[in-house]
């Protein structure tokens, strides 16, 4: 397996066994757009099933605000529309077909640098949806202006693709991306990368671009933790995050007007026979992805790392890894005791040490962290930095501590509360 877990921190995985010619193509023949009921997506439909729809065309819109839209993933007819109560989105199910082939936008304005245009061409390819904004993590409003953009060509989560092997045969679309997102905001746009060779030369870009280097020790490949450092995000100051390959998909549709079809994707996991580095659609069947790859046995299948990932039958929005798992204690017999203690059901403390400073980078003082996230108090936990993050950013805190209720838990009950209270 890529990696291995030692004293309670996981060891990342040496990338360099993904080869730049170790990519698979694989499109497979249902993709879905999907949405968890946490999101609260609330869509109007576009298509109806049946519809035959080009790779990239609009199929449904954001009842809240319908400038934002998403994309059919593929060439395809729409096999299902699964909404739930108020109009939310469960799943849009399609099925490939050629025919239809892709979707083409007019971005010569977008291209040219007017900022304008390009608000409205990625709003109306689905692209805008790339961004997200903190506090909160949602997708950010048509008229938001952030004050800092964060791109993130690091990623250190367990057995994460490494954004290089992304982006080595689109450097050139990557600098037009960013060079777009340069002229969306007045204040700093962040690359962060690893401690290798510059992925652009920052001497001919604007004044409010800002190179970070970091080594690689998780978590810091997470772009809370780098927001947290560099640029925390407060209710009046928004801060946005998106993924190199997603400014690369950016810098191909301003140059091509078509929305890109692939993205870059890690499939693997203790259930799996061997890793695997592949290129695929969004919203990718992960069934599809993960058979004939799979040793004999129960498995579950993850959209998302080892540590942050959700069972799924569809790869996620903004996933970029597979995590195909042998179930824990599977074809094994429970012992009595550890049952009766799992049925207690009571409560595991907090037990502040180096483990679970290391799994919080080191970022924040751990006992006041800790002790103002279980006790709910939003005022120390705002002035601590607690509106950087996500749940993903406590996810390997929460592997490390085995708490209950889990850290990342408390965290999105916090931050639901301060958002309900600001919309008040």
């Amino acid at each position: 397996m890529p990696w291995q877990f030692k004293s309670g921190l996981p060891v990342l995985p040496n990338n360099s066994q993904f080869a730049f010619g170790a990519f698979e193509m694989q499109i497979s023949e249902e993709a879905a757009l999907t949405a968890q009921p946490v999101e609260d997506f609330r869509i109007d439909s576009l298509v109806k099933e049946g519809d035959l729809v080009a790779q990239g065309a609009p199929v449904l819109r954001s009842r809240r605000q319908p400038e934002i839209v998403a994309t059919a993933p593929m060439a395809a007819r729409v096999a299902s529309v699964d909404l739930g109560p108020g109009h939310r989105l469960s799943s849009m199910v399609f099925f490939k077909e050629a025919a239809p082939g892709r979707h083409e936008y007019d971005t010569k304005a977008a291209a040219s640098g007017d900022a304008v245009a390009l608000r409205a061409s990625l709003l109306a390819s689905g692209l805008w949806r790339f961004f997200r904004s903190r506090p909160f993590g949602k997708t950010p409003v048509p008229a938001e202006i952030p004050s800092a953009i964060f791109v993130m060509a690091l990623d250190t989560r367990p057995a994460a693709p490494d954004p290089r092997l992304a982006l080595h045969d689109r450097i050139g679309d990557f600098e037009h991306g960013l060079r777009a997102l340069l002229g969306m905001t007045e204040g700093p746009v962040h690359l962060c990368q690893d401690s290798g060779d510059e992925l652009v030369g920052p001497p001919d870009f604007p004044g409010n671009f800002r190179l970070i280097r970091n080594g690689g020790q998780h978590p810091w490949g997470l772009a809370g933790l780098q927001i947290h450092a560099h640029y925390p995000a407060a209710i009046n100051r928004p801060v946005w995050d998106i993924h190199a390959e997603d400014v690369a998909g950016i810098g191909e549709f301003l140059r091509t007007g078509m929305v890109p079809e692939t993205l870059t994707l890690s499939v693997t996991g203790t259930a799996l026979r061997e890793p695997r580095l592949v290129r695929c659609q969004p919203g990718a069947d992960l069934r599809s992805l993960c058979y004939s790859h799979v040793k004999p046995g129960l498995h579950s299948i993850l959209s998302g790392s080892a540590l942050d990932g959700r069972r799924a039958r569809w790869l996620r929005h903004r996933d970029r890894q597979v995590a195909v798992m042998v179930p824990d204690g599977a074809g094994q017999g429970g012992h009595w005791f550890l049952s009766a203690l799992h049925r207690a059901r009571r409560p595991l403390p907090l037990v502040p040490n180096a483990a679970v400073e290391q799994s919080l980078g080191g970022a924040f003082p751990v006992m006041p962290f800790l002790r103002a996230l279980s006790s709910g108090d939003a005022e120390t936990a705002t002035k601590l930095g607690v509106l950087s993050l996500l749940t993903e950013d406590l996810a390997l805190a929460d592997y490390v501590t085995c708490a209950e209720p889990r850290l990342s838990d408390l965290l999105n009950g916090m931050l639901d509360r301060i958002e309900a209270e600001e919309a008040a």
